[in-house]
């Protein structure tokens, strides 16, 4: 085998703690992180949270509404003005993506501050941006740091923490299309970093048994399992680790359901069905996301039926170089009919 140039970009350095963010300051002296500093943060995120960072370092700060290229030309825009040197994600998935691309476009350091743990792209050098013309991840710039707090992720609505165990358990069939795509296509495939990814699921699957009962310790673990796969991602260099047939579902459902569910719930659900076409523990998986209140079915969800079965026949078009179980030519409408039934999800 042919052993070609390989980049690996990962974080300088990862902080976690109860409280952390009240250090920041001295986190970044250790980094020898200067300003100007910009915070790029959703308008939904606890304004305590930013005064917290705004105590302890100047900052600028402007908020975004979605993770689009509207919204990444604006904070470019800003931050040329500010002649911002370090752009900070404090949020969601939505303002670390543009943030996080922002500072790739611009080539400024950046650091991740989630304020829930609900998806993996906190570590990832990839984000997701509405507008350039394909619903999936791009190149972004891999975190200089990624400072969390498991008091303010810990105290984040459940229904995101439990959408990014459902994102995190997802891996456990992206690496089985991915080394289905080396077996049949010839793909680059990491036995390492693959092992990872599947690390992080089980972390997750572990995460709701204990969630319940200590939630703080159940979302340290869940944190610590977004962050090693983002670094599996950013080892690979590509998502493939951490995105196979589960999140084609969930993007295929999100371009003909827009304002339906969480990301990370649309993927625990396709995890369900892609694993029942893969033949591997799909009711051991149906049955953790149960046990944390989690969806599991299109009711739930709140999609129609028809949506799941749609979103099942072209989620093999979203990312037609990407091979995974669904093959070149997907399911049929029967074919997806009978996934979605036998697994629960339509009834």
């Amino acid at each position: 085998m042919e052993m070609r140039e390989h980049i690996i970009s990962l974080p300088e350095r990862i902080f976690i703690g109860n409280g952390i963010i009240s250090r920041i300051d001295e986190y970044f002296s250790e980094l020898g992180l200067t300003g100007p500093f910009l915070i790029v943060t959703g308008s939904n995120v606890r304004r305590l949270i930013v005064s917290k960072i705004l105590d302890k370092i100047p900052a600028d700060v402007i908020e975004v509404q979605e993770a689009n290229l509207d919204e990444v030309r604006k904070v470019e825009e800003f931050a040329k003005k500010h002649e911002s040197n370090v752009i900070l994600g404090v949020g969601g998935g939505k303002a670390i993506d543009v943030a996080k691309f922002s500072a790739f476009e611009l080539n400024k350091r950046f650091v991740s501050i989630p304020t829930a743990p609900s998806h993996d792209g906190i570590t990832s050098p990839f984000a997701a941006i509405k507008g350039l013309g394909k619903p999936i991840s791009m190149k972004a710039k891999e975190p200089t740091a990624i400072i969390a707090d498991i008091d303010v992720l810990s105290s984040a609505p459940r229904r995101l923490i439990n959408a990014g165990i459902g994102d995190t358990v997802g891996k456990i069939v992206a690496v089985r299309d991915w080394r289905l795509a080396a077996k049949l296509r010839g793909e680059y495939y990491g036995d390492y970093t693959a092992s990872l990814a599947l690390l992080s699921a089980r972390h997750a699957l572990n995460c709701t048994k204990i969630i319940n009962k200590d939630l703080k310790y159940g979302v340290r673990l869940l944190v610590e399992a977004l962050i090693s796969s983002g670094v599996a991602m950013g080892m690979a260099g590509s998502t493939r680790p951490a995105s196979g047939s589960e999140h084609l579902f969930a993007h295929a459902v999100e371009m003909l359901y827009p304002e339906g569910p969480l990301h990370g719930e649309l993927v625990g659900v396709g995890t369900i069905m892609m694993a029942y076409i893969h033949g591997i523990k799909w009711k051991e998986i149906r049955k953790a996301l149960i046990r944390i209140g989690a969806p599991v079915t299109a009711k739930q969800l709140g999609v129609p039926d028809e949506i799941i079965i749609k979103a099942l026949t072209i989620a093999h078009t979203i990312r037609p170089e990407r091979y995974t179980i669904l093959g070149d030519r997907g399911l049929t409408w029967a074919s997806a009919e009978k996934v979605a039934r036998n697994t629960g999800v339509i009834t």
